[in-house]
């Protein structure tokens, strides 16, 4: 629709955007740093931050990063995700139909797990998202997953993402063991005035443009609305293209966001 008013050759701001051409600040090149160690170490890494900073968009980025003739990466996200759910689903993922009881299916996936690093040479990275959903069972499994031959090493690189409640939940005093057992923590955090700006524009120039189409004051309004969350960055902006696509408005000034705002996301 407003791709063709604007003279875009791909859509800005949604969600397939390829993970090359996402923006990049210094924040998120060091948290890719940290999980990328956390891959090759076979650590225990957890990944917190408000809804809509970036959570789901860095393990996708981490996951096109990995050389999957050295890694392989299994994604688990369900909110009622349980000990059992959990060995099935990754059992699935490896093409192995998962014993009925915990314990059994447990095994089942140490030794798969053993095969796979032993006979090619690849390394589990295990990512669970949505992970402040998790209850006290699944949690607790999580430490005892990573119990492995006598607690000499970890059968595998295991990354908890979840919303900032996560870590919140982590710092009780019945989760010592688990807190304990955390290698790596990152927090995303939202993106300030100045690199919101720069999200704007580095998703303009993927989609094909170089020149401005959000004025500096609708740039203004934008922060002011998203908090510097992506993902209302990227609501906003896209709201903001189709009404100026429609009432043909090749610049989108700070009058015409508050208007969206007011009239469609309010």
């Amino acid at each position: 629709m407003f791709e063709e008013f604007y003279g875009f050759s791909s859509t800005p701001f949604s969600r397939d955007v390829p993970t090359s051409h996402i923006y990049q600040p210094v924040m998120l090149e060091e948290i890719l740093g940290r999980l990328k160690y956390a891959a090759q170490r076979q650590l225990f890494a957890v990944v917190t931050g408000d809804c809509g900073t970036g959570k789901t968009t860095v393990i996708r980025m981490l996951k096109d990063s990995l050389d999957p003739a050295k890694y392989i990466v299994l994604y688990l996200a369900d909110s009622k995700l349980t000990p059992r759910h959990f060995y099935k689903g990754l059992l699935a993922q490896l093409g192995v139909e998962a014993m009925f009881y915990r314990g059994d299916a447990k095994r089942q996936l140490h030794h798969e797990i053993e095969l796979m690093r032993g006979l090619q040479h690849l390394q589990p990275v295990v990512i669970v998202d949505e992970a402040h959903l998790l209850d006290r069972e699944m949690l607790e499994e999580v430490r005892f997953l990573l119990n492995f031959k006598m607690d000499s090493q970890s059968p595998m690189a295991l990354i908890l993402v979840g919303q900032s409640e996560l870590w919140n939940k982590l710092h009780m005093q019945s989760y010592t063991a688990i807190r304990q057992r955390i290698d790596i923590q990152c927090k995303l955090a939202h993106f300030d005035r100045a690199q919101t700006e720069e999200y704007i524009r580095a998703h303009l120039s993927y989609a094909g443009t170089e020149h401005d189409i959000f004025s500096d004051q609708a740039i203004d309004e934008i922060f002011r609305y998203s908090g510097g969350a992506a993902r209302l960055v990227n609501k906003v902006c896209t709201h903001c293209l189709i009404y100026g696509a429609q009432n043909g408005k090749r610049i989108i000034d700070d009058r015409m966001v508050k208007l969206v705002i007011q009239g469609e996301l309010s």
